[in-house]
């Protein structure tokens, strides 16, 4: 009976290999980056809390900022008519 194992380097090209390991170890080098800020990120938001900002609303700022100004205020619109039609405005 065959083996039904094959050898890692006849599955792909020496180049190809090589070029996934390459975005293999960016991705790693971006992950840390990435854990990196969210550490400061993290530590800006404890320092807005330190001076009694409410991190919540802040996170919710930041949110809205990130929009579209005119989806956003679409999305108002509607939020505004949707609470006036329940009673809630």
């Amino acid at each position: 009976m065959a083996d039904d194992t094959i050898p890692h380097s006849d599955v792909l090209n020496s180049t190809a290999q090589n070029q996934l390991k390459s975005i293999i170890d960016r991705v790693e080098r971006l992950e840390v980056e990435k854990a990196e800020i969210m550490e400061q990120i993290k530590e800006v938001y404890a320092e807005a809390k330190g001076n009694g900002f409410d991190v919540k609303v802040l996170k919710k700022v930041v949110r809205v900022r990130k929009q579209d100004r005119a989806k956003r205020q679409e999305e108002d619109a509607i939020l505004d008519l949707y609470l006036s039609a329940i009673g809630e405005i």
